[in-house]
């Protein structure tokens, strides 16, 4: 299913939000231009590991498109920007505060261009505020919003994830809108301006704890891998190694003790809601890793599983990565690197018609596909080689 095939995209983003929200869209079937710094590219060229020279970062948010290199400091690299913006369907940008204005492809300026433009604005914090032209990182943005505060264990340090939610998150937060933004100019004739932050995003994933706060005037702590709103739901150590079990709701609680032979816990008065697991969740807890360790992590699963109780092993990610379950989604897509020969890549979360999803184009290298673009655009061969040797494309040898 290729909903956005006629779609044009041009992304003047780098790192992870917006290349991983033009890798999206590029799997629906948009044409996806990535304009990079000459020389180095994305940033996430650069980033650790490499293989053969080709970062895995890279790889991972670089599917389906292709790449134009332009020194964006060069006049006539502009003029080549206005042109594609124009040709456009959809413009994706995460420049510092006030740089876009300032190069002449801000919303207001690339409009004027093209009334059917579609124009995505990335940002740390957003752009108004006091901290409206500060860059945005994503674990300075988990810090910023409280959610660093909320992870890790109670004893010991805080915790970063380990991944990128944030960047994810936004990413995800701004395919939805230009989305949304297509369907508009469906019904209108005419494009529009939209915005995310890491800032929102951050407390957009918080929106639970948030409102948590609101209620009850108490900030969210450190509890490792349990819940602050339902016990027990959280590690615990079997016979072999670590699990993860779950209790939401009291039916699911009757089914835990039946499965663990707690008949002298199951109506106590301690225990016999939420609310009283809550008020006494390390007795509880204890009792139920008591019971937890006597078997093994495969012997729960069977056992829990066969009660309908929620529960996972807790896997490490070549485990997750070979389980049939991941194999049973279809959700990795295979393409043909010139340099790295057959890669694998997550693909869109989201399937249609029980299809697999498949990448339209390997991540391409750095500049790829400058000629193509270009003639695409309109240039003929010898406008080209003038924008080479203007320096338009990259550094003239």
């Amino acid at each position: 299913m290729k909903p956005l095939r006629n779609i044009k995209v041009l992304d003047l983003s780098k790192v992870i939000a917006g290349p991983l929200c033009a890798q999206y869209l590029g799997e629906l079937g948009a044409d996806v231009i990535k304009v990079e710094a000459p020389g180095t590219g994305d940033d996430t060229r650069l980033w650790q590991p490499q293989d053969q020279g080709i970062s895995a970062t890279f790889l991972s948010v670089n599917h389906n498109k292709r790449s134009l290199t332009l020194d964006l400091k060069n006049p006539q690299a502009l003029t080549v920007v206005r042109r594609l913006a124009a040709q456009a369907d959809i413009v994706l940008q995460g420049f510092g505060g006030g740089a876009a204005e300032r190069l002449g492809v801000d919303y207001e300026s690339l409009r004027k261009l093209n009334e059917r433009l579609i124009y995505c604005e990335i940002s740390g914090y957003g752009r108004e505020g006091p901290k409206g032209k500060d860059p945005g990182y994503d674990v300075m943005l988990q810090a910023f919003s409280g959610m660093l505060a909320t992870m890790g264990d109670e004893s010991g340090g805080f915790a970063r994830a380990s991944f990128s939610p944030v960047d994810v998150s936004t990413a995800i937060y701004g395919f939805s809108g230009i989305l949304a933004a297509l369907l508009e100019r469906g019904n209108t004739g005419k494009g529009a301006y939209l915005e995310v932050s890491l800032l929102d995003s951050a407390l957009g994933l918080m929106t639970y704890p948030v409102q948590n706060f609101l209620r009850s005037g108490k900030l969210p702590r450190r509890m490792g891998t349990a819940h602050p709103a339902m016990t027990p739901y959280q590690a615990f150590d079997a016979k072999d190694g670590p699990m993860m079990l779950g209790v939401g709701n009291e039916a699911q609680w009757r089914r835990l003790c039946e499965a663990m032979g707690l008949h002298d816990v199951v109506d106590h008065p301690d225990f016999a809601t939420n609310a009283d697991r809550v008020a006494n969740r390390d007795r509880i807890v204890a009792i139920v890793q008591e019971r937890v360790a006597q078997k093994t992590v495969q012997e729960w699963l069977t056992l829990l599983e066969a009660a309908g109780l929620p529960c996972s092993a807790i896997h490490t990610l070549d485990q997750a990565l070979a389980h049939p379950q991941v194999a049973s989604r279809k959700l990795m897509v295979e393409s043909e690197h010139p340099v790295l020969g057959g890669i694998r890549n997550i693909g869109l979360p989201v399937r249609f018609d029980g299809e697999a999803r498949a990448a339209s184009r390997t991540p391409p290298l750095l500049g790829e596909h400058n000629i193509e673009i270009l003639r695409e655009a309109g240039y003929s061969r010898a406008e080209i080689d003038a924008l080479h040797s203007a320096g338009a494309l990259g550094p003239v040898a």
